[in-house]
């Protein structure tokens, strides 16, 4: 788990790099890859979606769009039946600057992943997936009550 949590740290900073390389606040570039990120699954985010992915409110992440669209970062489209869904796609420029920033990585990480067989590879995206489902189920719940006071922490009282 400390491994995990010492990954997390790496793509956070990575991701911030990776905003500052673009020129955007660090909740912009995640938003773009989080865009970017499901048109690549095939699946790509509504608002309300990319709203909960980011964990903003309605209100900021429709500023957050309204910003990134003006940039030509990103593109809102109604291509559902139900004309009332909108759709985020990534500006044609964010994939090519995405590849530019992140290909290095991505050669070290296969090279790094290429001695393994690909059943232990699966087993490991089984296990990520089964860690990202408890943590969201964890999520979900109500947070515990906070404490009376930073007494109750072991924090000095003024």
């Amino acid at each position: 788990m400390e491994g995990l949590r010492i990954y997390g740290g790496h793509y956070a900073e990575l991701s911030r790099r990776f905003a500052t390389w673009l020129g955007l606040h660090s909740t912009d570039a995640t938003a773009v890859l989080e865009i970017a990120a499901a048109e690549e699954r095939g699946a790509p985010l509504s608002p309300a979606r990319l709203s909960e992915r980011i964990s903003l409110s309605t209100g900021a992440t429709t500023a957050l769009l309204n910003r990134l669209e003006a940039a030509g970062h990103i593109t809102r489209t109604r291509e559902h039946t139900d004309r009332r869904i909108i759709t985020l796609h990534s500006g044609q420029h964010i994939q090519k600057r995405a590849d530019e920033f992140f290909g290095p990585l991505a050669h070290r990480l296969d090279a790094a992943m290429s001695p393994y067989p690909p059943q232990l590879l699966e087993q490991f995206v089984q296990f990520i997936a089964d860690l990202n489902a408890t943590m969201d189920t964890h999520l979900a719940e109500p947070s515990p009550a906070a404490p009376s006071s930073l007494g109750a922490l072991g924090g000095r009282r003024r």
